[in-house]
């Protein structure tokens, strides 16, 4: 069941930046948008979109079938970390009760600390995931 559990998480996650890598390669100005409205305009030219959307799936399909996982997970640890911490006022008052007010309120973010923990979890329990593809390629070499 644990080795299922991993690989459902891994799956999820991954799936997570390979969507959001594949919006910004697509459709820069989406991604650009997003880093206008909620990261200060941090990485909001084209360019940064799309060199950051191919990075969120490369690292996203590297977690989905899960290879090089000494790599692939700590970058998606830091990438889902640090984008649930960059809206942290959104987790913290997701239905603007105190320190949004209900306009600015994005309840749809929340989830976002389940997905950075989701990263952490796979993370730990990395030597246990048994059904990682470098493990079953070490299994046959």
């Amino acid at each position: 069941m644990k080795a299922q559990s991993l690989l459902l998480l891994r799956i999820g996650t991954g799936l997570l930046l390979v969507v959001w890598g594949l919006i910004r390669l697509v459709s820069p100005d989406k991604g650009a948008g997003v880093s206008v409205k909620y990261y200060a305009g941090l990485g909001a030219s084209d360019t940064i979109q799309l060199i950051w959307g191919a990075i969120l799936l490369v690292v996203g399909l590297l977690t989905v079938v899960g290879l090089f996982r000494r790599f692939a997970y700590p970058a998606q640890a830091v990438i889902l970390v640090t984008g649930a911490l960059s809206i942290w006022k959104y987790l913290l008052d997701p239905l603007g009760l105190w320190l949004l007010d209900r306009e600015s309120s994005q309840v749809l973010f929340f989830p976002s600390l389940a997905v950075a923990g989701a990263t952490l979890v796979l993370l730990a329990f990395r030597d246990e995931d048994r059904l990682a593809l470098d493990r079953l390629l070490a299994r046959r070499g």
